[in-house]
């Protein structure tokens, strides 16, 4: 016998695709949620499509990905599903605010954190700037980059090359290229910019400073809606390829008890500026030679 559905939800919609969708959705027939899938046209066959109790597709007429950025087309198959919840995934409109307070004005739980949170942790050069008013260390980095190539240029020699060119809103690989010189800035800027745009929706950019020997850490935060906030301990995800990550591992073998308790206080300290509900990852990178560790 499926367990009730919890707070009023007896139905959830995906928006996403693939692997992802299939989890939640595995997920919410547990919890007894009827579900509802999305599918752009070439998706038409997706094996995700045929896991829901329902299937629409959305954004017609759109490319495949377009298509899963198309907010309205979103929400009003929501509305002729008569759904209760929405749950983004991960990619797409996993970390846009406006999708949320979007959700939100339409009637609709937004499976993810409030939308001030999101603008302040999906965009990437806000957490950054967040982090830093918490008193938590963050990479040398730029602003959004400027339209103009020479501007940013100058903002690269300022940080000093090797640097990283990344997408701020969105991640897991999306809009992200290594730089080495100026020559290779106007050469991947245009390239990054395309790229984030199509994934997120906003080509938006900026320049990290790159660490060649670095370890990538993630804290996972848990908090609710009464002000609680805690940490789930760390995972190490420094095993990548294409800047998305291949393998993690809990714990962090090669954290020291004390690296362990400075990462999850740094983590904490975010997530309490940003007054974070729900479940979410604070990361870190780790300069290797160093030893320190950075917001990123």
């Amino acid at each position: 016998m499926k367990p009730a559905a919890s707070q009023g939800i007896r139905s959830i919609l995906v928006a996403n695709r693939g692997e992802i969708a299939i989890r939640v959705m595995r997920a919410a027939n547990e919890l007894g949620l009827r579900t509802v899938a999305i599918y752009s046209h070439e998706d038409r066959f997706s094996l995700h499509r045929t896991k829901a109790d329902e299937a629409y597709l959305v954004g017609e007429g759109k490319g495949p990905v377009e298509a899963y950025l198309d907010i309205e087309g979103i929400l009003a198959i929501a509305r002729e599903a008569h759904v209760d919840a929405i749950h983004p995934g991960y990619g797409f409109l996993a970390e846009n605010p406006e999708f949320a307070r979007a959700c939100a004005a339409a009637g609709v739980v937004f499976v993810g954190p409030q939308p001030e949170s999101m603008r302040l942790l999906g965009n990437k050069v806000a957490a950054r700037e967040l982090a830093v008013s918490a008193g938590v260390p963050v990479m040398p980095a730029t602003p959004p980059l400027p339209a103009e190539l020479r501007e940013g240029a100058r903002l690269a020699a300022r940080i000093g090359y090797p640097l990283m060119l990344k997408a701020s809103w969105g991640g897991g690989g999306r809009g992200t290229r290594v730089v080495q010189d100026e020559a290779q800035l106007q050469e991947l800027l245009p390239v990054c910019r395309r790229e984030a745009l199509a994934a997120f929706g906003n080509d938006e950019v900026y320049l990290e400073k790159l660490v060649r020997r670095a370890r990538h850490v993630e804290v996972q935060i848990l908090g609710d809606a009464h002000g609680t906030l805690v940490h789930l301990f760390e995972r190490d995800c420094t095993v990548q390829r294409r800047h998305q990550k291949v393998v993690e591992r809990a714990p962090a073998v090669f954290l020291s008890a004390a690296q362990r308790a400075e990462l999850t206080a740094a983590a904490l300290a975010i997530g309490r500026a940003a007054r974070y509900v729900n479940a979410g990852t604070v990361e870190f990178l780790q300069d290797a030679d160093s030893g320190r560790f950075y917001f990123i």
